[in-house]
């Protein structure tokens, strides 16, 4: 039976956990483990969140010494996954009570090495709202920069994989995630779930919301970069790729055409013919 490990990177977050965790303990599917790591918050998470998982042993939390980032955190969250499957799962957020069972299944059916689905966007008390419309079937390939954004969470991936990769880059702060999915797109074929298995909490203090947007837009450039120096891409639609990275939007101009009607088109009728 596949074991799953659910990664949980949490700063000043451990109001909103109860919901994320009452999620968890009604999982349809029951080989699964909790890894938790704090890095270094302020308020009182890591008492709320102790006293909420008391001694589940599937429940394991960790404390980062001093702040360290986001990347950091949750490429410590990797060190102590025992899991063949993971997957992150904000403390904010949280999942359907069959995101687990379902996601399983697509790994026992296909040989992929990730799979994603739909999240369903909520208010602040985790009411769910619309399904975000961004998520799409993607096609993969090593011009796949995930620009703009087609998958999010709830993304899974075989630990096997991950560790084929340089890993989770702890320098980052934001595009966290954008970094770890193009590095797994590398190693072989995804599967997008067609439905909302994710529950995603806006909030004032979301950090990847209004005020960390332009940040968050910086950073996607330079994972977007690395990504191409990682592939070797060394012109993109007959435009040089930079050796070094000065400014998002020179990066982000090498891909507007990607952005374009009948360019987006032929990805579908590609993805669609490759599933």
């Amino acid at each position: 039976m596949i074991k799953f490990s659910i990664l949980i990177a949490n700063y000043n977050n451990g109001k909103y956990f109860r919901d994320c965790y009452n999620s968890l303990i009604a999982q349809t599917y029951e080989n699964w483990e909790v890894i938790i790591v704090d890095d270094s918050s302020t308020d009182n998470s890591v008492e709320i969140i102790e006293a909420i998982i008391k001694n589940d042993p599937r429940f394991k939390i960790y404390r980062n010494t001093n702040n360290q980032g986001c990347g950091y955190t949750k490429r410590e969250c990797m060190k102590h996954a025992s899991g063949e499957l993971c997957a992150y799962l904000d403390p904010d957020d949280a999942l359907y009570e069959d995101a687990l069972e379902k996601t399983i299944q697509e790994f026992n059916t296909e040989d992929i090495t990730a799979a994603y689905s739909q999240m369903m966007l909520c208010n602040e008390n985790l009411t769910p709202d619309k399904v975000f419309a961004g998520t799409k079937q993607i096609y993969n390939s090593r011009y796949f920069f995930n620009c703009p954004t087609q998958f999010a969470h709830f993304f899974t991936f075989k630990k096997e994989t991950y560790l084929k990769t340089s890993g989770i880059n702890p320098q980052l702060k934001s595009a966290v995630d954008q970094d770890l999915y193009l590095k797994i797109l590398e190693h072989g074929n995804i599967k997008y779930i067609k439905e909302p298995l994710y529950l995603y909490r806006l909030h004032s203090n979301g950090i990847s919301q209004q005020r960390f947007k332009q940040g968050a837009k910086e950073s996607f450039a330079k994972v977007i970069h690395d990504t191409m120096k990682r592939r070797g891409i060394r012109t993109i639609n007959n435009k040089i790729v930079p050796e070094i990275y000065t400014s998002s939007q020179e990066i982000y101009g090498l891909l507007n055409y990607q952005t374009q009607r009948f360019y987006r088109i032929i990805n579908k009728v590609k993805a669609t013919f490759n599933t």
